[in-house]
C-alpha cells in the first residue's frame, strides 16, 4: 500500500462541540503523530462519538482547530479535506445490493471531479485496499451477504481506498467476535506502521491498552486522562470513568493493561450524561464528507 506518512497527523486544540444549549465535547485538544493509533475511550455518552464527527467535518464546532497534515480541516473546502481524513462512522449503511468492489470505489469519490474521472490511479487504490485487508476474493460479492466480521473489513477497505494520511474509527469492532476483533485491531496497526495517523473510538479498554501507542480518556466532555497505555490506564481511571472497581494486571507478551473488573462502586452513576450520538452515516455521507 501507498505510504502515507506525514511529519504532521493529527493536531487538536481547544475543541468545543455540541447541540444547541447543550456541550458535548469541552476544550479538547490532542497529538496524534503519524504511524500511531489513538483510542479514545469513556462511558456511553461522554461525547466520543461527536468528537469524532467534529475531527471529520461532519459536525461544526463552536470554537477549536482541528489540523489533519498541516492543514486546518474547518478552514478546508470539503473535498480538500477528505483528501485528509477518512472516517468509518459506527453504524455505516451501504446502497443496496453494493458488491464489495463497488462499496470500496467509493473511497475514491474525493478524487473524483469533472476534469479527473476513474484513471489507473483509482484502480490500483481499490486493488491495494483489498489486498490490505484480504477481501480480495469477496470484490464481486454483495455486502449484505457477508458475514459480520468481512463486512467490517470491506468498510475498512473503502477507508482505505480513500488514501488519506488520518483515518477516524469509530467502534471499529463493535459486535464482532473475539477472532474477527483481533483481525481488525492487527489491521489497524498495519495501518499505522505503513505512515498513517490512526484515530479510533474504542469501548473495550483491554483492546485499546493493548493496539494502542496513546490512550485518550473521556468523561462528561472532557478529557481525564491521556497518554501511554501503561502510565494511563490504572484503578483510579477505571473507578473514575466507569464507576467500576478494577484489578489492571499486565499482559505477559508486551506488559499492556489487562482490566479485571470486580464489583461497581457504590455511588456510580448509571444514568448516560447525555444521549447516543443521534444518527447513522451511510456510504454516500462517508464518500462527501470523510
Amino acid at each position: 500500500m501507498k505510504n502515507m506518512s506525514s511529519p504532521s497527523g493529527l493536531e487538536v486544540r481547544g475543541l468545543h462541540v455540541g447541540y444547541p444549549g447543550r456541550a458535548v465535547v469541552r476544550d479538547v485538544g490532542f497529538s496524534a503523530p503519524a504511524g500511531t493509533v489513538t483510542s479514545v475511550v469513556g462511558p456511553n455518552g461522554c461525547g466520543k462519538s461527536t468528537l469524532l464527527r467534529a475531527l471529520a467535518r461532519l459536525h461544526r464546532p463552536s470554537r477549536g482547530t482541528v489540523l489533519a497534515d498541516g492543514a486546518d480541516v474547518w478552514k478546508s473546502g470539503q473535498r480538500q479535506a477528505a483528501h485528509r481524513i477518512a472516517l468509518l462512522p459506527q453504524s455505516p449503511r451501504a446502497p443496496e445490493a453494493v458488491t464489495v468492489a463497488g462499496l470500496v470505489r467509493y473511497g475514491r469519490h474525493p478524487h473524483q471531479g469533472l476534469l479527473r474521472q476513474w484513471s489507473r490511479a483509482d484502480e490500483r487504490a481499490v486493488r491495494e485496499a483489498l489486498e490490505a485487508t484480504s477481501t480480495t476474493e469477496l470484490a464481486g460479492e454483495r455486502l449484505d451477504r457477508l458475514s459480520g466480521g468481512q463486512r467490517q473489513r470491506c468498510w475498512l477497505a473503502m477507508v482505505l481506498a480513500q488514501q488519506t494520511p488520518v483515518v477516524l474509527l469509530d467502534e471499529p469492532t463493535s459486535a464482532l467476535d473475539l477472532g474477527h476483533v483481533v483481525d481488525v485491531l492487527e489491521l489497524v496497526r498495519t495501518v499505522a506502521r505503513e505512515g498513517r495517523t490512526v484515530v479510533m473510538v474504542q469501548h473495550d479498554l483491554a483492546a485499546a491498552a493493548r493496539y494502542s501507542d496513546h490512550v485518550i480518556a473521556m468523561k462528561d466532555g472532557e478529557v481525564v486522562g491521556e497518554g501511554a497505555p501503561r502510565d494511563t490506564v490504572d484503578a483510579e481511571l477505571v473507578r473514575s470513568l466507569y464507576g467500576v472497581e478494577a484489578d489492571i494486571l499486565r499482559a505477559p507478551v508486551d506488559g499492556s493493561p489487562v482490566v479485571v473488573p470486580r464489583a461497581r462502586t457504590a455511588d456510580a452513576n448509571l444514568a448516560d450524561p447525555y444521549p447516543a450520538d443521534a444518527g447513522q452515516v451511510d456510504a454516500g455521507r462517508v464518500e462527501a464528507a470523510s
